[in-house]
């Protein structure tokens, strides 16, 4: 089982080197001395050369922080993001609670917090993510295809949550989030595998 606390940034930043380094087979420091040498202009155009190297994804992110500045919201602690997204809605923070502690069951599972969200990452990508949608409702984003028929009518199209999350249920309270709930959960993170 994981602790299902939020990782901090620095723990999520050495994660994101080892994903670099198997990804690619080299480390930081070469892929900085390259980034050195290149002197992109924009992070733009570091992203772009990132991509055509193959390099994507975490490590791609990494190296844009490492050589642009990390935003604020990847170095807060953790537990000021969190407080910050249910500060109006105080009633719907056990639903969070609710789904780490099912996200504790899968393995290699990290935490990770971002201004608008929390994300649940496995051991190669994200999978799901917990974003307090509105004063009364929490969506459960699912890095899932939408199936044309649902095998359950709590299963909804989600547009806002990002191209990566097409599939949500949303949740209104923490007695919601029951062993369906767990199991869309673990078919997510099995999809990222």
């Amino acid at each position: 089982m994981t602790d299902h606390v939020p990782l901090p940034w620095d723990h999520i930043r050495l994660w994101e080197i080892g994903q670099l380094q198997n990804d690619t087979g080299l480390g930081l420091e070469h892929w900085l001395a390259r980034i050195r040498d290149l002197a992109p202009p924009t992070e733009a155009a570091l992203r772009e050369w990132l991509g055509s190297e193959g390099v994507n994804g975490y490590p791609r992110a990494l190296l844009v922080h490492e050589t642009f500045g990390y935003p604020d919201s990847t170095v807060r602690a953790a537990d000021e993001l969190i407080d910050a997204q249910y500060a109006d809605r105080p009633a719907l923070r056990a639903i969070l609670d609710a789904v780490l502690l099912y996200a504790g069951d899968l393995d290699e599972v990290s935490i990770q917090t971002r201004t608008s969200h929390v994300a649940l990452t496995g051991p190669t990508r994200t999978f799901a993510v917990v974003q307090p949608t509105t004063r009364h409702r929490v969506d459960l984003g699912l890095r899932i295809r939408m199936p044309e028929e649902a095998p359950s009518t709590r299963l909804r199209p989600a547009s806002a949550l990002g191209a990566d999350f097409p599939a949500r249920i949303p949740l209104t309270a923490a007695s919601q989030v029951d062993s369906e709930v767990a199991a869309w959960l673990k078919h997510a993170y099995d999809a990222t595998l």
